[in-house]
């Protein structure tokens, strides 16, 4: 293969995941009318974490000592994670609540570090929400519900990310398709008292099963495949591209829009997600598995 492909495939294979991650949420929306946001997360969660465990296989490397604690936090963090994304994008645009997400890693790479320009990124992350939700509050245009699940969101992910870590040196590349299993057993009661039989509709199979390809199958294989292939501060960096590939496929498969200020909201989050994630490079790596 010619070098520069070489050095072009990983840098395609991690925009092409984060941009499937968007896809994927975009067309969970189609579920919510059947079976509602906890139907559809507990859905996305039973088909993708069956698709991990076949992938994984994490039955044939079980650790000596596994730390069961730290997976059952992770798995709690994971269900948080999902479901309250989920009920966040059923009342909010989907790269609103995608970069209103996004304040929890931002929040967990700021406060764990000590150098002043960190407070530039705050303080940009700032601006970014309030130009994505002050209009909107101030008109009373805006759910509240949705807001406040956008934020529980961005906890329960910065919930993952600190916990992450303690999981991952116990179970390895195993480790997502456990905190995946897991936070199905979280998840799964909420979608059955919500949607009840609906869940088992087969008509709804195909699009369940599209959401959880696109949402985990693909996107995994690709960062797996450009993880080992680029420097961490430039993956860290193109992740951050999620809000804008939000708001790109929640208009053109949603056919949402976001007001110009907004769009400037999404463009503030994602420079200042982009710049913490620059600045953080340069301390002790404390990479954690994806979700």
């Amino acid at each position: 293969m010619h070098a520069s492909a070489r050095g072009w495939l990983p840098l395609a294979a991690c925009i092409t995941a984060t941009a499937c991650f968007q896809v994927g949420a975009a067309l969970a929306k189609g579920l919510f009318p059947a079976v509602g946001a906890p139907g559809a997360a507990a859905m996305r969660l039973v088909l993708g974490s069956a698709m991990l465990l076949v992938w994984a296989r994490p039955w044939r490397d079980w650790p000596a000592q596994p730390r069961l604690g730290a997976l059952a936090v992770l798995g709690a963090a994971t269900a948080g994670a999902i479901l309250f994304f989920y009920l966040a994008i059923a009342r909010l645009p989907l790269g609103m609540a995608i970069a209103l997400q996004f304040i929890g890693p931002l929040a967990v790479a700021v406060l764990g570090s000590r150098r002043p320009l960190d407070l530039l990124w705050a303080g940009l992350a700032a601006a970014g929400v309030w130009a994505l939700v002050g209009q909107g509050l101030a008109a009373d245009r805006l759910d509240p519900l949705g807001l406040a699940a956008a934020l529980a969101a961005a906890a329960c992910w910065a919930s993952y990310i600190l916990v992450g870590r303690a999981a991952a040196a116990s179970f390895g590349r195993a480790t997502s398709a456990l905190a995946a299993t897991v936070a199905t057993v979280f998840v799964l009661p909420a979608g059955v008292v919500h949607a009840g039989a609906a869940m088992l509709d087969l008509s709804l199979l195909p699009l369940a099963l599209l959401v959880a390809l696109v949402s985990v199958a693909i996107p995994f294989s690709l960062e797996l495949f450009a993880l080992p292939r680029l420097p961490a501060r430039t993956f860290s960096v193109l992740t951050s591209t999620e809000p804008m590939f939000g708001a790109l496929f929640g208009f053109l498969v949603l056919h949402e829009r976001l007001a110009e200020a907004q769009l400037v909201g999404v463009a503030a989050v994602m420079a200042a997600a982009a710049g913490a994630a620059w600045s953080s490079a340069r301390e002790p790596s404390k990479e954690v598995p994806p979700t």
